[in-house]
């Protein structure tokens, strides 16, 4: 971390309550900072807030200061908000790269400027790196817990403050720090998983959501148009979806397109699902000149175990097309995409 070089030690840490963010308090406290962490309150679920008192419990043994920002009504408004609303218009939404780049990050920056800090930072899985002049955000060093992909849309003004204490540490490191150091809950708390308002089921979390009756049973049908079977409702499937489908038709099948309108959901083969172009909007692109023509970028689709060369160019319409030099299969309208040359982020955009 070249950041500890500099003589300004304040840094406002954002903390979940959970393992990652309470070891990077301890890592930047243990490097001469003075940290003050911040608990964000954006989603209860059943009203458990728990993660509060940990997170104090947390800032109080190490002796920093704590406070907690309620942005319930932003994260409903900002986040799951559109969440619903991607869903119903048969996008696949990405939530958690919102909420890094539109809005964790932006009011980490705010509430640091309203309290005279200069550095933010967080328990982010993530590097950070100067090129040329500019900062790029690099994968973390844990492969498996790397969460680069998140943080394309994050401009400079933001970048040039972070501190990001764990990008040179694995998730075991972490956890064996928490056990030396004797924070035993810390070090056994389990990861989270999914997305923080619906972790395991967003079909439960869109029924309690929409109004009754905007989400009606529909049919499949095969690509020649014929009928296969009925399903629970057109926002209950995602492109490229094969598990959980409800029929057995002894041979794979892919959801290939959604039509919101009539309520169809058009099942195919998986080669029938690839694609050599696709499009993006709300882009961000750290420098031009390193990315558009080139032929040594990687995009990337999915958070994990998915990466494909490419080259971007930028339309008269202010889209990005992004020719991929190999198919790719599950391209979805709502997806985001990022961009990479070896370890570092080039930008990336949502897919249309």
């Amino acid at each position: 971390m070249d950041e500890l070089l500099i003589p300004d030690n304040k840094v406002l840490l954002g903390m979940s309550g959970g393992t990652d963010s309470s070891m990077a308090a301890l890592i930047l406290q243990e490097a001469g900072y003075e940290v003050t962490g911040v608990t964000f309150r954006f989603y209860e679920k059943d009203g458990n807030t728990e993660y509060l008192d940990d997170a104090s419990a947390l800032c109080h043994r190490l002796g920093i200061s704590h406070v907690v920002y309620d942005a319930r009504d932003l994260f409903r408004e900002k986040i799951i908000r559109y969440f619903v609303d991607e869903y119903m218009a048969a996008h696949t939404p990405v939530p958690c790269t919102l909420c890094n780049n539109y809005l964790k990050w932006p009011l980490l920056r705010q509430l640091a400027d309203s309290m005279g800090i200069f550095y933010i930072a967080t328990g982010h899985y993530v590097r950070k790196v100067q090129h040329d002049g500019r900062h790029y955000i690099r994968k973390g060093v844990d492969a498996d817990k790397d969460q680069s992909f998140f943080l394309w849309g994050l401009q400079q003004d933001i970048m040039q403050r972070m501190l990001l204490p764990l990008g040179d540490w694995t998730k075991t490191q972490v956890r064996q720090l928490a056990e030396e150091r004797g924070f035993l809950k810390t070090a056994r708390k389990k990861d989270s998983i999914g997305v923080c308002f619906c972790p395991m089921d967003y079909r439960t979390f869109l029924r309690q959501e929409v109004e009754e009756g905007l989400i009606t049973p529909g049919k499949f049908y095969d690509e020649q148009g014929n009928y296969i079977a009925r399903h629970e409702g057109y926002p209950f499937y995602t492109i490229g979806q094969r598990r959980g489908l409800g029929i057995d038709l002894n041979r794979p099948v892919f959801v290939k397109e959604i039509l919101p309108e009539s309520n169809k959901v058009i099942l195919g083969n998986l080669k029938s699902l690839e694609k050599t172009e696709m499009r993006l909007k709300d882009w961000n692109i750290i420098s031009p000149e390193t990315l558009l023509g080139r032929d040594d970028v990687i995009v990337k689709i999915r958070y994990r175990k998915q990466a494909n060369r490419c080259v971007v160019s930028l339309l008269p319409d202010h889209t990005l097309h992004v020719r991929l030099l190999e198919p790719l299969t599950a391209i979805a309208s709502g997806q985001a995409a990022a961009f990479y040359r070896d370890d570092r982020v080039l930008g990336g955009g949502i897919i249309i």
